[in-house]
């Protein structure tokens, strides 16, 4: 048996502390307060009346080397080579000198990234990988995200929604994004079962992996023009591709019935009300690359609809709450489907959401 002392502990991940910057390290516990200067711009105080500035920048998820490479020059010119990322995409840098924050800002603006991002604002959208690498994509990630922003970029960099507004986009139901929990999210959806290539079935797939793979139990072993293969039920497909993921020979990408669905409502935090799921807002638009304008004029007319009617610090599920689903519908103009309709017996109103427990 191996001496104690030879046994290796530092197994995964290193410890966050090592990176951070020294002046987090020095003043662990001790901040007072911090505040918004201006929007992107925030300043956390120390007990110890050390000041730490933090500038947000719009980031997309997807970068390259080079634009990394621009970023960390920037965070060794003004910062002593400290950044960090945020969950929803944002590039933040940390500063210790006032007078540094005026010339990164500038830098950045240089580099084609608005400042903002803060407070009662839209933060950079989460999103999955979409077309350029998911393989059970019912619509793009990155493109819808890039279209949805460059609209929506005014709410980025000023603070003048009624609270905060968080966006997310999954590219298919099994939702790699926050859309679950985001005040708009953008889902891609297929709406047809998987194309079964009968022929490549018993050579390309484990037929018990495959049936095992349906949350629904829709798929089982079946033998078709005398090949073992499977079939598929399709009142009981939810069209997630999960088949697909163990099983290339039954494909769920249809260039008709693929497109992008809105939900609603959805948030993490405890304020004011506990956290609450997303819901669906509009059943289906079809993929229109590479802007995706319906997309764009569905998030922004939801957008400015809670801007004109919240209360302030109101997010969006708070705000249809209190007027009730019936009388958004009727201000948003969106037709009430049957889609809308949670007959899902495990409906997501009866999870504990709230971190609050009782006994």
């Amino acid at each position: 048996m191996a001496d104690v002392q030879e046994r290796r502990t530092d197994f995964g991940p290193p410890h966050y502390e090592q990176f951070l910057p020294p002046i987090i390290k020095e003043n662990y516990g001790k901040w007072k307060y911090h505040e918004i200067l201006k929007p992107g711009i925030m300043v956390h105080v120390s007990e110890t009346g050390d000041k730490l500035f933090t500038i947000r920048a719009a980031s997309p998820r997807l970068v390259c080397i080079d634009k990394i490479r621009d970023y960390c020059d920037l965070a060794d010119k003004y910062c002593d080579g400290y950044l960090r990322f945020t969950s929803r995409h944002n590039v933040e840098f940390l500063l210790t000198k006032h007078e540094n924050i005026e010339p990164l800002v500038a830098d950045l603006k240089k580099l084609g990234h608005p400042i903002g991002g803060m407070g009662n604002s839209i933060t950079s959208i989460v999103h999955t990988q979409g077309w350029v690498h998911c393989h059970s994509a019912a619509t793009d990630a990155s493109g819808i995200v890039k279209a949805v922003m460059d609209d929506l970029s005014e709410y980025f960099e000023n603070m003048k929604l009624p609270g905060k507004l968080r966006i997310a986009l999954a590219c298919c139901l099994n939702m790699c994004g926050a859309v679950h929990c985001s005040d708009i999210a953008i889902l891609g959806i297929h709406r047809r079962p998987p194309r079964t290539d009968h022929t490549r079935v018993k050579a390309m797939c484990e037929i018990p992996s495959v049936s095992a793979s349906c949350p629904t139990a829709a798929i089982r072993p079946a033998t078709v023009d005398g090949r073992a293969s499977v079939e598929v039920i399709e009142e009981r497909c939810m069209y997630c591709a999960n088949c697909f993921t163990v099983c290339p020979a039954m494909p769920m990408a249809d260039a008709l019935n693929d497109g992008v669905s809105i939900w609603i409502g959805g948030k993490v935090c405890n304020a004011r009300a506990e956290p609450t799921f997303s819901k669906l807002a509009i059943p289906f638009i079809p993929n229109n690359p590479p802007r995706w304008p319906e997309v764009t004029q569905a998030v922004r007319g939801l957008v400015e609809l809670w801007a004109s009617n919240a209360n302030k610090y109101e997010r969006m599920g708070e705000w249809i709450n209190r007027i009730g689903w019936p009388k958004f519908f009727r201000m948003s103009g969106i037709e009430f489907q049957k889609e809308h309709i949670d007959d899902f017996k495990h409906a997501g109103l009866t999870y504990k959401r709230s971190t609050h427990l009782t006994f």
